[in-house]
């Protein structure tokens, strides 16, 4: 921070008018404390007041207002009485990372001109005024919307100064525009304990199993992927003329691969610098910097560096506005963390300083070192996925394009496959980090209001991108939240309590068969345990999740939901007894059937003839009429999401009115990235191409558009299209039902084909 020899009013008012809080501060505390109670001191503590409010200390510009209403100058009491007011009231749902449009904006400055005519009557040179709907964000962790008159049409240009605001999904209608009001989160702000006791140590061994079964994982999925590279090579060479295949590529991959795993994994903290130093902008973060943020968390890093006799850990910050922080590193003296811009901006002192904590879980247990390694591996693939879909996109000529683009979709299931070998350490890691965050900073309830604000600035950056990032994708398997279960709690929370909406994660009784294929763990079970910690240390807590064991639901629909599953049990039970009745006609010389089934192959024709007939058990279920008696629209989207006792076997019939988000081109090509951004939330669609269609969805995306499908309520609430239809009349329909009855019966067929062949 440059550091200034004659502070000046003037030099603090104009880093205020250029959004340098800090060093506006550090200006403008050295004026108040020289020039104490005079004219030019109490302006500097009324700009002061904007300035601590701006960089989200809010305290402190609380502190300084309750000392100004002491003043002796009756204008200064006036407008700190009326400041104070204002800083206290509940805070706004703020989206920090987008700016508001004009003509969204007009409601909120209609209100600021009111209150502004309330304190004009304080006049000073160089004056400052604070409007009504003040909401810089605060240790609570919300944006405080300041104004400073005389530098308005500065701060409107800035984006580092613009009055941010939280602006409701556009509607298609005025009935909807009129509902567009600024909703509140009321944030308990529940306190820390002073002195607490650790409870009982938790059990590691499991833990350490589980990261070493990642790693197995990891190195024979790409062995096997190799594998069918190279034996996918070398049929093209032997069936080519003139050419014969390469005997190198016939010899054992194993240790090969296991010798590039190793030196991957010792070289990962350096590689991975350079990744995100080129791809994601990474930048060093000095501690003063961070220090800035939040005193606690370079406390917090120092402390645990002295006590492991290391030398502070290397910080690093990424350009992203979506709140994202991450480990990587091969062991605790070459690890690093790295936060970006957007969740130091978003999150109070304490939040960020259980945010670090938690980091620290992750390079204490170890569990850093190979979720590194799947990064290492899993970023390259993702930029060749880049690559190809970039290069699609800029072809002309259409069958280069889909051949291109093929690639693209090839790549993609690749990242996803090698992706997916780290679900469930991602998943169990964040149990434990937690655990070890609250132990550290013994503040639980900061890491539950941490963890649901990231939520809501990852759903805010989507919704002002119109798509999920490609950095959010790419790093999600290591952030804290997952992007997924952002999208629908965290554009939510303005429309109904979070206690209700998280209900699901931790009362269901079958949750946990839902998360099996997820990044992350059920949040609301997290909340839930932190929560208990809060209640055990006799601490108020930030929700009232209530710790009661889980529902009792009929087991009907579960039983529906995983029917096709069922049926390849069933069909496994179904090959045994075929196996026993041959071997036992064979051995009987009544029927010599063993020849054909000698080779165990119709074990395979079994479990797709079992899958076959749980899926058709399952479509009418799944799939039912949608009849306008039964149909759920927009305002009745969060009391269907916070119903504890659904599957996504029991489907709701909807019908939603919003705007479509997605990505556009071929990086799209599988339908993985539309989203409905209702007025009410945001919720995940599901859509299936259809062959012959007219209209690519792809052209709706940004527009608004009328949904009709099935929500489903599971670990991630999505929704399984019917119809999309624009204000016009096109409609484009998602034939789920169809292309389930096409699944059914050609696996039926397949399955019928290897019984009877043998």
């Amino acid at each position: 921070m440059p550091s200034h020899p004659e502070p000046s009013l003037e030099a603090g008012l104009s880093a205020v008018k250029q959004g340098d809080y800090q060093n506006a501060i550090a200006t403008l505390e050295a004026v108040a404390e020289r020039d104490g109670n005079s004219n030019i001191g109490l302006q500097a503590q009324i700009a002061l007041v904007v300035a601590y409010t701006k960089s989200g200390n809010l305290p402190k510009a609380i502190a300084l207002c309750e000392t100004l209403t002491q003043s002796q100058n009756l204008e200064v009491q006036q407008w700190a009485n009326l400041t104070l007011e204002q800083l206290t009231l509940p805070r706004q749902v703020s989206n920090v990372t987008s700016l508001v449009p004009p003509e969204k904006e007009k409601k909120t400055e209609e209100a600021e001109e009111a209150t502004d005519k309330q304190t004009n009557q304080f006049k000073l040179q160089n004056r400052v005024a604070l409007p009504a709907k003040a909401a810089r964000r605060s240790r609570g962790g919300k944006r405080r919307n300041l104004k400073i008159q005389n530098l308005e049409s500065s701060s409107t240009s800035s984006s580092s100064s613009t009055p941010l605001t939280h602006s409701l999904p556009p509607s298609s209608s005025s009935t909807n525009d009129e509902k567009s009001q600024l909703l509140t989160i009321h944030w308990r702000q529940a306190t820390r304990a002073k002195t607490w006791q650790q409870k009982q140590k938790l059990n590691l061994i499991p833990f350490r199993l589980l990261i070493l079964g990642t790693f197995i994982a990891l190195f024979w999925v790409i062995r096997e992927l190799v594998v069918l590279i190279i034996s996918f090579l070398n049929t093209i060479l032997v069936k080519l003329p003139y050419l014969e295949p390469i005997q190198l590529l016939y010899a054992n991959p194993t240790l090969f691969l296991l010798l590039v795993l190793l030196i991957l994994l010792g070289f990962s903290p350096w590689l991975l610098d350079r990744i995100l130093t080129d791809f994601y902008g990474q930048r060093k973060l000095e501690t003063d910097i961070l220090n800035r943020y939040s005193q606690e968390a370079v406390e917090i890093l120092q402390r645990h560096c002295q006590r492991q006799g290391l030398q502070l850990l290397k910080l690093g910050v990424l350009p992203l506005t979506a709140p994202l922080i991450l480990t990587y590193g091969n062991s605790p003296r070459t690890a690093r963390i790295v936060v970006s811009q957007g969740l130091l901006e978003q999150l109070a002192d304490d939040e960020i300083a259980t945010v670090y904590a938690s980091q620290l879980g992750h390079i204490i247990h170890w569990d850093f070192i190979v979720m590194s390694l799947i990064l290492v591996i899993t970023i390259p693939i993702y930029k060749v996925y880049q690559f190809f879909y970039q290069c699609a996109d800029r072809t002309t000529v259409r069958i280069w394009r889909w051949v291109v683009g093929i690639m693209a979709s090839l790549a993609y299931v690749v990242w996803c496959l090698l992706s997916g070998t780290g679900l469930w350490l991602s998943q169990l890691r964040l149990y434990y980090s937690d655990r070890l965050a609250v132990d550290i900073t013994g503040n639980p309830n900061a890491l539950v209001r941490a963890l649901l604000k990231i939520a809501i600035g990852i759903a805010g950056d989507i919704q002002k991108q119109e798509h999920t990032s490609w950095q959010l994708q790419s790093l999600n398997i290591i952030s804290p939240v997952g992007y997924q279960q952002s999208i629908c709690l965290g554009s939510i929370a303005h429309n109904t309590t979070f206690e209700s909406f998280l209900m699901w994660d931790y009362l269901n009784p079958y949750r946990w068969w839902f998360v099996l294929n997820n990044t992350h763990p059920l949040i609301g079970d997290r909340l839930q345990r932190l929560l208990s910690i809060a209640r055990y240390w006799h601490l108020e807590t930030e929700l009232n999740l209530v710790n009661q064991k889980p529902l009792r639901i009929k087991s009907q629909s579960f039983f529906i939901q995983i029917a096709p599953f069922l049926g390849i049990s069933i069909g496994s039970v179904f090959a045994i007894l075929i196996w026993l009745v041959w071997q036992t006609t064979y051995t009987l010389k009544f029927l010599n059937l063993k020849w054909i089934y000698d080779d165990w192959s119709f074990l395979t024709g079994c479990f797709l003839i079992g899958f076959s007939i749980g899926t058709l058990v399952r479509i009418n279920s799944f799939f039912p009429d949608i009849k306008p008696s039964t149909i759920q629209t927009d305002e009745r989207l969060p009391e269907s999401l916070s119903n504890p006792a659904v599957f996504p076997s029991d489907s709701i019939s909807v019908c939603l009115v919003g705007k479509l988000l997605g990505r556009r081109g071929t990086t799209h090509h599988l339908g993985q990235d539309f989203i409905l951004q209702s007025s009410t939330a945001s919720v995940k669609l599901h859509y299936i191409w259809w062959l012959g269609k007219q209209v690519n969805p792809q052209d709706l995306i940004g527009q608004q558009i009328t949904v009709t499908g099935w929500l489903r309520r599971g670990a991630t609430p999505w929704i399984d299209v019917h119809t999309l239809q624009t204000h016009n009349g096109t409609t484009i329909y998602s034939p789920h039902p169809i292309w389930s009855t096409v699944l059914a019966v050609a696996t039926e067929a397949w399955g019928a084909y290897i019984l009877l062949k043998g």
